[in-house]
Formats: C-alpha cells, structure tokens, sequence
C-alpha cells in the first residue's frame, strides 16, 4: 500500500507517519522510485503498536524506539528480549538503600519470593523494576502504618501468577515471535489498566454484597 492507504487505514495522519518514519520508530517502506515507497501489513501493525504506546501509554518517543529496539532484536532470547522491552518503559526510581523502611520492605519481599518458590524471580531482584516497585510500595505502606509483610502478600502474589499464566497463554497464541513480544508490551500498557479497572469494580462489587449502598 501507499502512504496514503496506510494512513487511511491506520488513522493516523501521512505527517505523522512521516515523523515516526524519520525518528526510527517505523521501518521503511520498499523504495519504488525516488518519491515513492510501499508499506504492507508489517508497517500498519506497528504503527498501530506506536500509536497505543504513545497515544494510551503516554511512552516518550525516545523510550519507544528503546523498546522496540529490543523487540526487534532476534539476536535476544524471548525471556531476554521480552524482559528488556518491558524494562525499556517508564519505572518508579530507585528507593534510598539507606531508608529502614525501603531495607524493612526488601526483606518482606526477598521472604515472599522464597514462600513462593520464585526463584527464577529472585535471582533478578538487583535489575528488575517489578521488584523495585513493590519494594517501593511496601515501604510506602510501612511508613504510613501499614504493615504489608510476606504473609499478607502471599495470596495476592498468588493471584498475580495465575494472571502471569493467562498473559502468556495469550502470548503464545501470536504467529511470530516479534508479535509475541509487541502483544506482551501492548499488555504491559493497556491490559494492565484493564486489570486494575476489573481489580476496582470487584472492590466496589464485593463492598456493596457486604454494606449495601448505606
């Protein structure tokens, strides 16, 4: 198809097209003449991925090409590339080492991960922004009171890996394995809104079986 086709088809405007062609984020199209190119279904399913990630995910462009660079990159193992694509998006900083609420908060965390046999996951605590951000939120908990130990988050995490289970079923469903990464990316960006909107209209669900609306 011409540029104009993939614009009609994709929704998104020739100029914009353009822009992400020359930021990298858009392979080139096949060079038919000197102003002339022709893109295919490959082009319109990434520029679909661009578009949710930087239209829903609110992803800088930068971090885009960052992660699609992974994702394209065949060289990678699929736990590697899948696990440095998701890392490429924005994370929570790293918490102060030195706070006793952020060392209290790893140590609730390294004994969960050990309940749970998730030794796999523990071997990455050092790089993984999943760890960080729970570490982070735990010792937010703690410092308000809260006291979210290893007990507590064991039936959660629990949940959580059934939820793991069922993304990469759908994971596996996907034809190629750039597909598989892009659908786990677009996951991590529009399924896991999803989740945490069925995780609140079940709060609201359960509150009202339990209450009423008084």
């Amino acid at each position: 198809m011409r540029l104009a086709e993939l614009s009609e088809r994709s929704g998104v405007s020739t100029a914009t097209i353009k822009y992400y062609l020359r930021e990298g984020l858009l392979p080139p199209g096949r060079q038919v003449n000197a102003t002339t190119a022709d893109y295919d279904e490959e082009h319109l399913r990434r520029l679909r991925l661009v578009r949710a990630m930087i239209q829903v995910g609110r992803v800088p462009v930068a971090t885009v090409r960052e992660v699609l660079g992974h994702v394209d990159d065949d060289s990678l193992g699929r736990t590697v590339r899948l696990g440095a694509a998701l890392w490429a998006l924005p994370q929570v900083p790293e918490p102060d080492a030195d706070d006793a609420y952020v060392r209290a908060a790893h140590r609730e965390a390294e004994d969960l991960l050990t309940t749970l046999g998730w030794g796999n996951a523990r071997l990455l605590t050092t790089i993984s922004p999943a760890y960080r951000s729970l570490v982070v939120a735990v010792a937010a908990l703690r410092r308000l009171g809260y006291a979210w130990d290893a007990e507590l988050l064991v039936s959660y995490a629990r949940l959580m890996h059934q939820a793991a289970v069922l993304d990469l079923d759908f994971v596996e469903t996907q034809a190629s394995e750039a597909e598989r990464i892009e659908t786990a990316v677009l996951g991590a960006i529009l399924v896991e809104p999803m989740l945490q909107a069925l995780h609140r209209l079940a709060q609201e669900e359960e509150s009202a079986r339990r209450y009423g609306f008084e």
